[in-house]
């Protein structure tokens, strides 16, 4: 059990890098056996359902609860909790931040249980603005406001997930939270496999899945939770200050956490006018673009938010700075090069994860159309999630919010603009540009307020990935002119060109950059020998 006195200011400069390091080695770690369950789950998914009706209907419903998390929860309970409970740790007792912690505690519960009400009632009505092609699909709309109805308390059991993350997170546990994500895909996995039978239609055991997944994930919270002090219970002392201060918080911070999804949200909307198959399409590339995103780029702003709460608390913007700094290169070092194999390798990933049952090879090209245009902008959909967390530590929730205004306009434009062209590809590119403008707009006014938070080394830092990553792209290349991919051979033989091609451009990548000399190699190095969180 953690007491006041025994909570420290977390440690500045190289400390508090390796701190952030080791921190978000445990997220990725756990990020990633999440990712490896979720295409397991994915594979399920598209063996039984392919990328036709039913499935469109799921996916478009299961969003719905999906963007709400994104936005209420983890886009904006999370990062508007975690700064004021930190400021609550760091400058007054354990007591205190356990009592505000019970109080958005019950807030919350209460409104979750409204939310999901009205969410089951008016399932007809999100659906239409939701999906409005599927309207002319009777059938197809009637089953996705059932599925609708199904999933929409996941909003309430995800929302308290996300604020006990928030709790752990602030008290530097962060195992737990990141590894519920795999009940999720178990009892997904599950439900499809044991349960479709019971179903007139088998992809409500999906539905099924997805709430059991939800009542999983914050069972999994409590144990450490109380391991940890924090006791949770009702409390009804809503004019509790740092509650107010949460709300403030909260209100532009939904519009500036979870830009991305909402963009994500559009493209469901605009994919739903385009031929069958392309909410799906979009669907697949995403997840798959999510992996390098989840692993690494969220891992590290996960750990790193409480960190920057911390220093800005404290006022200590040199050390805010250098924090900001050093993430942004621990996220480029690994996104850079996933952009290459992504774009590289698209067509063998989804031809192994996904290529079997009801999904064929021309969904696996089509998917792969959006993967391209997604990949594009990793380095945006990752870097933003720093700069973001910048605002939030200090506490300026308005800033993002605006930033996510000229984000969404500009994603409208692109959408309308390449959607007809390229279809729903043209959907991805609208997204990485609008994500592009997005962080390229908030850096710029993040410098106006800290001034220059890029370290001296930052752009010569940049230069030597891109190198590595060009080594990488050259032993693809390589690989293809020894073992040419054939999309019509069998699935061993599509296999083992796969795992070659990422053995050689792992290795190419690794060893490049350790010729280039590139720190963040040596960093990751030396926090996985002594990690010991």
């Amino acid at each position: 059990m953690i007491n006041s006195h025994e909570i420290t200011p977390p440690p500045s400069g190289d400390g508090e890098n390796g701190r952030i390091t080791r921190a978000a080695g445990v997220v990725g770690a756990a990020t990633f056996l999440s990712r490896i369950f979720g295409f397991l789950r994915d594979m399920v998914v598209a063996a039984l359902f392919g990328a036709g009706v039913a499935a469109d209907a799921f996916f478009v419903a299961f969003r719905i609860p999906n963007l709400l998390r994104r936005l209420f929860a983890e886009g904006s309970l999370t990062v508007s909790f975690v700064p004021v409970f930190t400021e609550y740790l760091e400058t007054r007792s354990k007591r205190e931040a356990l009592e505000l912690a019970n109080v958005v505690f019950t807030a919350l519960s209460i409104l979750l249980v409204i939310v999901s009400l009205a969410g089951v009632l008016f399932a007809p009505a999100i659906v239409a603005v939701m999906a409005p092609g599927f309207l002319k699909e009777p059938g197809q709309f009637a089953l996705t406001v059932m599925l609708t109805r199904i999933m929409f308390p996941y909003i309430l059991f995800i929302s308290l997930v996300a604020l006990c993350m928030g709790i752990l997170n602030s008290l530097k546990h962060f195992a737990a939270p990141a590894v519920s994500p795999v009940l999720l895909n178990i009892s997904m996995i599950l439900s499809a496999l044991l349960l479709g039978d019971l179903f007139a239609e088998p992809i409500y055991s999906l539905a099924v899945g997805v709430i059991s997944g939800g009542v999983l994930q914050l069972a999994l919270q409590w144990p450490f939770l109380l391991k940890m002090g924090m006791r949770l219970r009702a409390s009804f002392n809503f004019r509790h200050p740092g509650l107010k201060k949460i709300g403030l918080l909260m209100l532009p911070a939904v519009f500036g956490a979870a830009v991305y999804q909402i963009n994500i949200f559009i493209g469901t909307i605009l994919a739903s006018l385009l031929p069958p198959g392309s909410v799906s399409y979009l669907y697949y590339a995403d997840r798959l673009v999510e992996l390098p995103l989840g692993v690494f780029a969220i891992a590290v702003g996960t750990a790193t938010l409480p960190s920057l709460s911390a220093q800005a608390s404290r006022g200590d913007l040199a050390g805010l700075k250098n924090t900001i700094s050093f993430s942004l290169r621990l996220i480029l070092f690994v996104t850079l090069p996933a952009t290459v194999a992504l774009i590289a390798l698209g067509e063998p990933i989804l031809s192994v994860l996904f290529e079997r049952g009801a999904f064929s090879s021309l969904d696996t090209l089509k998917t792969n159309e959006a993967l391209f245009y997604y990949a594009l902008g990793l380095w945006a959909f990752s870097t933003i999630r720093i700069v973001v967390a910048a605002f939030y530590a200090l506490q300026d929730m308005k800033t993002p919010m605006r930033a996510a205004v000229l984000a969404l306009i500009v994603n409208v434009i692109c959408s309308l603009a390449f959607m007809f062209p390229l279809k729903h590809a043209g959907l991805a590119l609208a997204t990485s540009v609008a994500s592009a403008a997005n962080v390229l707009f908030l850096s710029y006014l993040l410098r106006k307020r800290l001034g220059s938070f890029l370290d001296p080394g930052f752009f010569s830092a940049c230069g030597r990935m891109i190198i590595a990553s060009a080594c990488l792209y050259a032993s693809l290349n390589l690989v293809e002119y020894l073992l040419p991919w054939n999309a019509a051979g069998d699935f061993g033989g599509r296999l083992v060109y796969l795992g070659v091609s990422v053995a050689a451009g792992l290795g190419a990548f690794l060893v490049s950059a350790r010729l280039c000399r590139c720190e963040e190699l040596s960093v990751i190095l030396s926090n996985f020998r002594k990690r010991n969180l």
